[in-house]
């Protein structure tokens, strides 16, 4: 249980931050091109664009990353408590 609960812990977050750091980077890719960058489509193109943050595009990816993170969390200290008795 312990083990697979530090899975659960670290795997969704270390997913999730892969995710933004390689859209981060198209992003900065296409700013420094003389782009800009459209959110939902995800191309870069010729014209300006607001921001929307990943949260507000992908809601069921950041939640349910947090969600397992939170059950691994759970399951960690589970693990960790039935070791000691």
């Amino acid at each position: 249980m312990l083990r697979l609960g530090l899975l659960l812990l670290i795997v969704p977050g270390v997913v999730l931050l892969g995710l933004f750091f390689f859209e981060q980077m198209q992003i900065s890719d296409c700013r420094l091109e003389g782009g800009h960058w459209d959110y939902l489509q995800a191309v870069c193109d010729q014209q300006p664009h607001p921001f929307i943050p990943l949260m507000a595009r992908k809601p069921l990816l950041v939640n349910g990353g947090m969600l397992l993170s939170c059950l691994g969390l759970l399951m960690t200290i589970a693990g960790l408590y039935r070791r000691r008795k």
